[in-house]
């Protein structure tokens, strides 16, 4: 029987990754549909993708499954013909990754959570079937062309500072769970327009565009397979593309790019730049966005006290780092000002 949980460390598991001769595909798939057993589903669901060599972090819930993967390429057909062989999944379109060098995850990890997406949305009145219509790439580019056509971002804000599409709106909040009501009271006053939501891979848009359609919008619309699908699409049709910059992504790439521009700054000089990295201060490991010569000044570091820190002995860091809680450690908008002015 397949063991059903890794054994082994993180930083071993990596250095094998990154020994493999095989290339490996990034992959992105979700899928809202009722699963009874979310725990059972999880079981099957882990020992047939580690017989295929799959890397990556996948939730499962009662409402269904959210997925980001790295296979082999050998195994890509596999991988695909095994998803469809689930009914809920037979239709299912895999959003293969923009940039990829196959590097993306070194573990499969299986979970099985409330929700795949959490919205902090308890109104049992609430039904996902009921949601947004799909626009493909170029419906979007035209029904953009409206200046009565309001385009909503549905990422955080730091997702939407290296990225966003032409005029979209930015909802400035760091969890999905408090932009649904901020998105809802910050067009209360578009009700009758058209409204197109967008997210990385379309699991945050979708369940938005249900929630907007619950509180009375009409005219609720999300872009197909997300900004990665839109990017392939706009490339392979030779369509303008109306998105800027880079599109954050929740692995180790930590980006992908969709154009050639640098729409961010780096948090420490202030020079373009649309990197993310984590602090290497371990008890700090900020998420923030760093150009190479601030990377080269501060080792990598988030400030001159973290870089102090880091190149302490490893026991006066664990010392140091004791007791700390890092929580949700993302250089926010406020930091960055601070910084910047400082």
């Amino acid at each position: 029987m397949a063991v059903l949980h890794n054994r082994i460390s993180q930083k071993e598991l990596k250095q094998r990754l990154y020994q493999e001769a095989e290339p490996r595909t990034t992959v992105s798939f979700y899928q809202y549909f009722f699963i009874e057993d979310p725990k059972e589903f999880r079981d099957e669901f882990y020992r047939s993708l580690q017989e295929l060599n799959v890397f990556g972090r996948i939730y499962i819930a009662e409402e269904g499954i959210n997925a980001q993967l790295s296979v082999p390429q050998s195994n890509f057909k596999k991988l695909q013909d095994y998803l469809h062989s689930i009914e809920a999944l037979k239709n299912l379109r895999l959003n293969v990754a923009v940039s990829d060098d196959g590097k993306s995850f070194w573990v499969l990890k299986v979970k099985v959570r409330d929700k795949i997406v959490a919205d902090g949305i308890n109104d049992p009145l609430f039904d996902m079937r009921n949601k947004g219509k799909y626009v493909d790439a170029e419906t979007f580019n035209k029904l953009t062309e409206d200046s009565q056509t309001v385009v909503i971002d549905m990422r955080n804000h730091y997702e939407f500072e290296v990225g966003h599409f032409e005029n979209a709106i930015e909802i400035p909040s760091d969890t999905f769970r408090q932009q649904l009501p901020m998105a809802a009271d910050m067009l209360k006053d578009k009700a009758e327009n058209t409204i197109i939501m967008y997210c990385t891979g379309g699991i945050r848009c979708e369940k938005a565009s249900a929630y907007l359609l619950h509180k009375g919008f009409k005219n609720v619309f999300h872009l197909e397979g997300g900004i990665i699908h839109y990017a392939h699409t706009v490339k392979e049709k030779n369509l303008p593309n109306k998105f800027h910059g880079k599109n954050f992504v929740f692995d180790d790439r930590l980006g992908e790019k969709v154009s050639d521009e640098i729409i961010a700054i780096c948090h420490q000089c202030g020079k373009p730049a649309d990197t993310h990295t984590n602090c290497k201060n371990e008890g700090c490991h900020l998420l923030f966005i760093q150009c190479e010569e601030c990377a080269k000044k501060y080792d990598g570091c988030c400030s001159a006290e973290c870089q102090r820190v880091y190149h302490l002995p490893i026991e006066e860091q664990k010392e140091l780092r004791k007791g700390i809680d890092k929580g949700r450690n993302i250089f926010n908008k406020s930091k960055l000002r601070r910084r910047l002015n400082g």
